[in-house]
């Protein structure tokens, strides 16, 4: 698959493969500095509701306590580095949004650590992750403001599940079974953010997506299948999505931006129980 959208890209924007690639492989040193950024700066967003939590999850696997082990364990904590600088203003890469930015990053780098894969192969992964959200993108949705969280956080949970899978030697049937093993579970995620920043809960869930999408790759793996076509997956996210009424869909009017807790950050941040979505904080 990574070869297919190489060259699908190549030939689409008239640049050459190596350009391409180059470019690609671009796109992973800044979610590779992401990830170090937020495990080595503090983290605190502007509006100090998040932050730092990445070292907190870090500090568990330095003592050995986790269970998750070292590969879901660090990717849970990458996933909130690069969620968390997003937060803060720093240098993201959006996979496929910026609201979730954190998953694709999170499972990369800790298998690429454990297995010792060169940034070159995971620059692949990075194609073929890209291919199978241009699939979910042309026939539903990315946004949280069309379709709920399930599409944000949903895609790309099913972007890196397929990806890991491929990386691991699957097969294109088993990476596109992974994608709909991982989006399916994912269905009827609403988008709820506190205060309307991409903080609460968006980049707790970057965490259990990464997580979330080793699971499915593994389950792909064992030969796995995700027994409602992957497309057909795709195709229902559309109608749950479309069937969401709009304070589910990123306006911070339902869900937990509407709790007694979450209302009373949103007075304290803007001096009223509506939330004002500033521009540079918006996930798509």
């Amino acid at each position: 698959m990574h070869q297919l959208m190489a060259e699908e890209q190549a030939q689409e924007s008239g640049r050459t493969l190596k350009q391409e690639t180059d470019k690609m492989h671009s796109y992973y040193l800044v979610m590779k500095d992401a990830v170090k950024r937020g495990l080595t700066r503090d983290t605190l967003s502007r509006s100090g509701l998040t932050g730092n939590d990445a070292k907190r999850a870090m500090a568990l696997i330095e003592v050995q306590s986790s269970l998750l082990g070292p590969i879901a364990g660090k990717a849970l904590a990458y996933a909130f580095s690069v969620s968390e600088v997003n937060a803060s203003m720093g240098r993201i890469i959006a996979t496929p949004t910026a609201g979730s930015c954190g998953v694709i990053p999170g499972v990369f780098l800790s298998v690429q650590e454990h297995f010792g894969w060169s940034d070159d192969r995971m620059t692949e992964g990075l194609f073929t992750a890209g291919a199978l959200g241009y699939v979910i993108a042309n026939r539903s949705f990315v946004s949280g403001a069309e379709g709920g969280c399930q599409a944000e956080i949903g895609s790309a949970v099913a972007m890196a599940a397929g990806a890991l899978t491929e990386l691991r030697g699957g097969t294109p049937e088993q990476a596109v079974h992974a994608v709909g093993l991982a989006l399916k579970n994912s269905l009827g995620l609403i988008c709820d953010p506190v205060g309307g920043l991409v903080e609460i809960p968006c980049i707790v869930r970057n965490g259990f997506g990464a997580v979330s999408a080793i699971t499915a790759s593994e389950m792909a793996i064992a030969g796995i299948r995700s027994v409602i076509p992957s497309d057909e997956v795709i195709g229902a996210m559309l109608e749950v999505g479309g069937s969401m009424p709009d304070k589910y869909r990123e306006t911070a009017k339902g869900g937990l931006a509407a709790t007694p807790t979450g209302t009373r950050i949103m007075q304290e941040l803007y001096g009223t129980g509506k939330a004002v979505i500033p521009n540079e904080q918006q996930s798509e």
